[in-house]
């Protein structure tokens, strides 16, 4: 799977319970966008309307060269396709247990773009200092394996 865009910030916020694939309505600007780099996913979400999915806040920014003749929206309410089953059972969980759904990344899978969207509970605030503790005391443990593989520094 070819990465597209990835939300990194929803690892940082969210506790990740289940990951789920969908595909994306997606107009012909937009895929040429896409293909040239043009997508933001970090302030994008999940909204359950009437059975179905959307994806709101991804940003797609529409390429110079588009045609005259259609009028890009960057923000536009994208629909996600999933089975009805799947649908079913996430909008259970959203209702009763309290868990959201968030973006995790757009990627490629046989030619066309998926979307990675993932069940996911909010992190307290001491959750997300932990996250970030873990994350320092990693690099700093890199740092410090670096320099003793690498040996002291002579004079």
């Amino acid at each position: 799977m070819a990465n597209i865009a990835e939300n990194r910030r929803a690892r940082f916020e969210y506790h990740i319970e289940e990951q789920y694939e969908a595909g994306i309505v997606l107009s012909g600007w937009e895929i040429k966008a896409i293909r040239a780099g043009q997508v933001q996913l970090t302030d994008g979400y999940v909204l359950i309307r009437d059975g179905e999915l959307f994806l709101i806040g991804c940003r797609i920014n529409a390429l110079r060269s588009a045609s005259t003749h259609v009028l890009p929206e960057p923000d536009r309410t994208k629909k996600l396709l999933m089975k009805k089953d799947e649908i079913r059972r996430l909008v259970g969980k959203v209702e009763q247990k309290g868990f959201t759904l968030v973006p995790l990344n757009l990627h490629y899978k046989g030619g066309r773009v998926k979307a990675e969207i993932a069940l996911a509970k909010g992190k307290a605030q001491h959750d997300k200092r932990d996250t970030e503790k873990k994350r320092d005391w990693e690099r700093e443990k890199g740092r410090l394996m670096r320099r003793k593989v690498s040996g002291p520094a002579k004079d």
